[in-house]
């Protein structure tokens, strides 16, 4: 007879979080600090996608990449003249895996556990509308939070998955540069990793089978289109990729656009083409939640078709993005322990595809925007007219802001140096309903890229301001001062 400390144990809490990315990290720290007794529940590593496979790494890598482009950018400033950066890939590697390393302990069992957070690192399953199964626990909550995120997905081209092809999941493992990388995917993940390689020394081939940065504003995409081409990436849009196959020391395929066939041997192949919601395998039949392989279906609250279950993140099948994570999570705080129907808000959704220069956007597009209203102001200001980007000899880019008739701002564009930085005050415009008068009449330090900001918005006013009636208005007034 077995012993009773063998035997399942049964855990009651307040809320029961399953996955230990940005979005269940978040929502446990939080509603552990709130009083609330928290079970998180994580197979595998502690940060999720972000830290270990995602943003993080991703993002040190386009660093290492920016500090060898800075080599020839110099030239124009007469800096760098006759020298070349050497790039060691192993130390790339390890500057990659060093960052990961020091951001993992916010991220770490020991924090939350410090936190009052029961953490469990076993693989979850629902086994009805009220507990889960992890290893030998059995939990039962208040409240359940599913945050299981997403994975990469191998496109449906014969003979692709039989290659084997690298992932966000594995290319960071590289411990020597590509000579010439194939990406399937022109996507933000597949343009960033296309701009980092190519700048460390890769030769690079994108294939996609619709445009890039679809989302964004076409001025945008045609901007980073060219960059790219400046840059040697071999950009194929609207293209197939037909009969991929590994040879001995390549890998080779046919690529269709533009009624042509073009062939390719590359060394190694990335695939960047979109990722699936992690639905499977976690009971969600059992508990009673609706889903299809983009997603659980959610309503405004986050809420599944089961009212004691929440979804967060990209399982939740919206935007994927870390911010959205951390922004699911409080939504899922206030309904899930004060009861508050809080709901999500898209409009002042921000995201950024971090080339260089950087594309970053905020609301509706120009395009969105004149399908809901009757009529659409459009105000652009360049780069080139602002004097710290004259400085660094970074004027390529634009700000492009979407306004109703009445000046409401409803979307924002900038592209260019630091754009992710910048596009900041234009979601706390949107959110906050703020006038563009806001901006106009700040005081904006000189030179500073954020300038851009104020220019836009001061432009709206120009026409007004500067009118002949306005002139002659000022020239009445002067007749009559002292």
């Amino acid at each position: 007879m077995p012993e009773a400390s063998a035997r399942p144990s049964t855990i009651e809490c307040d809320l029961c979080i399953i996955g230990a990315g940005s979005a269940g990290l978040t929502a446990a720290a939080g509603a552990a600090q709130l009083g609330a007794k928290v079970v998180l529940i994580e197979r595998g590593e502690m940060g999720g996608d972000c830290l270990n496979t995602g943003c993080v790494p991703s993002k040190s890598l386009i660093a290492a990449a920016h500090m060898a482009h800075s080599f020839t950018a110099g030239l124009e400033m007469g800096v760098g003249e006759g020298l070349a950066p050497r790039i060691n890939f192993q130390a790339v590697h390890d500057h990659i895996h060093g960052v990961i390393g020091q951001i993992a302990p916010h991220d770490s069992v020991e924090r939350f556990e410090s936190l009052g957070v029961q953490v469990l690192k076993e693989s979850a399953k629902f086994t009805g509308p009220d507990q889960v199964v992890a290893g030998p626990y059995t939990v039962k909550a208040r409240r359940f939070v599913v945050a299981t995120g997403s994975r990469a997905v191998v496109p449906p081209v014969p003979g692709l998955r039989e290659l084997e092809p690298m992932t966000n999941e594995t290319v960071f493992d590289l411990t020597e540069l590509p000579e010439h990388l194939l990406i399937v995917g022109g996507g933000p993940i597949g343009l960033e990793m296309a701009q980092a390689f190519a700048r460390l020394g890769s030769k690079v081939t994108v294939v996609d089978v619709a445009t890039i940065l679809p989302r964004d504003e076409p001025e945008a995409a045609e901007l980073a289109r060219k960059k790219l081409g400046d840059e040697r990436i071999v950009l194929y849009e609207n293209a197939k990729l037909i009969d991929p196959k590994r040879t001995a020391d390549s890998v080779s395929a046919t690529i269709e656009a533009n009624g042509e066939d073009h062939q390719i041997a590359a060394s190694h192949i990335l695939v960047a083409a979109g990722r699936s919601a992690n639905v499977n395998d976690i009971g969600l039949t059992a508990a009673g939640v609706e889903f299809t392989p983009k997603g659980i279906t959610v309503d405004g609250r986050l809420r599944t078709s089961n009212r004691k279950i929440f979804a967060v993140g990209d399982v939740a099948g919206g935007p994927q993005f870390t911010h959205i994570a951390g922004y699911h999570a409080g939504i899922v705080i206030r309904n899930a322990l004060f009861g508050l129907p809080a709901k999500v808000d898209y409009a002042a959704l921000p995201w950024v595809t971090y080339l260089d220069p950087e594309v970053a956007h905020v609301g509706l597009v120009e395009s969105e925007a004149r399908k809901q209203h009757e009529d659409v102001q459009i105000l652009v200001e360049h780069f080139d007219e602002n004097d710290r980007a004259q400085t660094e000899k970074r004027v390529e880019g634009f700000i492009k802001l979407v306004l109703t008739k009445r000046g409401k701002v409803v979307g924002a564009t900038v592209v260019g140096p630091h754009a992710g930085e910048l596009i900041g005050i234009w979601g706390l415009v949107i959110s906050g309903k703020l006038s563009l008068a806001a901006v106009a009449g700040m005081i904006a330090p000189y030179p500073t890229l954020a300038e851009i900001s104020k220019r836009v918005a001061g432009s709206y006013y120009k026409p007004k301001l500067f009118s002949p009636l306005t002139q002659n208005f000022v020239k009445l007034i002067q007749r009559w001062l002292p």
